[in-house]
């Protein structure tokens, strides 16, 4: 892909305007969340912990995306490379819980009112997140080693951070890291899917048989997590499936597609939970909307 020396600082002032937007706008939401004390609720904290997830998706591949754009050559090295890979989907596979956690807890607080103070403690919160992002970096540790001992027989990557794309650089296509990785896929994204689908259902349909207040709560607190695992389902299911498909695709339609991967989502998280959900618009306005004294 050829770049003019104009359309590179194009692409660097856009990457690095989106990188500070993601940044600030991420950041500005979990510290609402520390600092006031009336959103130190298992929801809100759930939010918070997705945000930093965000934050850290970003900060691993922009300031390397960003240097790539002006250098002369793109070098990474192996260790880096999979380094950046585990990190990668180590935060998107633990994403992925963090909804499904999210469904649990709008369960119970819908579903289940007076159990919800007793059910969802604060060392149930702790437990929670300590396991999702356990579990996630445990599943994906192991194709990040099998894949540093096995021999390399391309040092050409067509992808332009490091992520299922580098299994094209194996001597050999193991099976156990194709079935280990089919595995992971269904114990860290279908799995939680499937509950988040049946959790929710489940709330639908008893905030259809309650009251008007029961539905606009269901409504209000459901709607953003639904949305925000749509979107993110989408943009994994592409980067599930680039990698089969990308030698049919143009370099500059591949090099697009894959820039929403890192756009969209950490972006959209944001501005869903800032808009959608009422305490945190709240406070956002109260931040931003400067009122005037006499």
């Amino acid at each position: 892909l050829v770049w003019t020396s104009a359309s590179l600082y194009v692409y660097f002032i856009i990457l690095f305007t989106a990188y500070i937007l993601i940044i600030c706008s991420n950041s500005t939401i979990v510290c609402l969340i520390w600092i006031h004390k009336n959103l130190h609720e298992p929801m809100y904290i759930f939010i918070a912990a997705l945000l930093m997830n965000s934050v850290l998706f970003s900060t691993n591949i922009y300031p390397k995306l960003l240097n790539d754009i002006l250098s002369d050559k793109q070098i990474i090295s192996l260790s880096a490379c999979l380094l950046q890979f585990f990190i990668i989907y180590f935060l998107a596979s633990s994403e992925f819980l963090l909804l499904a956690v999210m469904a649990y807890d709008r369960y119970v607080s819908i579903c289940k009112p007076l159990q919800y103070p007793t059910i969802m403690k604060n060392s149930t919160v702790t437990v929670l997140l300590v396991l999702t992002w356990f579990v996630s970096a445990c599943h994906i540790a192991v194709p990040a080693i099998l894949s540093a001992e096995t021999k390399l027989c391309h040092l050409t990557m067509k992808g332009i951070f490091c992520n299922n794309a580098i299994y094209e650089l194996l001597c050999l296509h193991s099976g156990v890291i194709t079935i280990y990785g089919v595995v992971a896929l269904i114990d860290l994204a279908i799995l939680p899917v499937l509950f988040i689908i049946f959790t929710y259902t489940k709330i639908l349909l008893i905030a259809y048989h309650s009251c008007k207040e029961v539905r606009k709560k269901a409504a209000e607190t459901c709607l953003p997590h639904l949305l925000v695992l749509i979107s993110f389902s989408c943009l994994c299911a592409y980067d599930i499936s680039i990698a089969r498909v990308e030698s049919n695709l143009s370099k500059t339609v591949r090099l697009l597609m894959t820039l929403q991967t890192i756009l969209y989502n950490p972006l959209f998280n944001p501005l869903i939970y800032g808009l959608k959900m009422k305490e945190i618009s709240k406070h956002l306005k109260k931040l931003f909307c400067t009122t005037k004294v006499i």
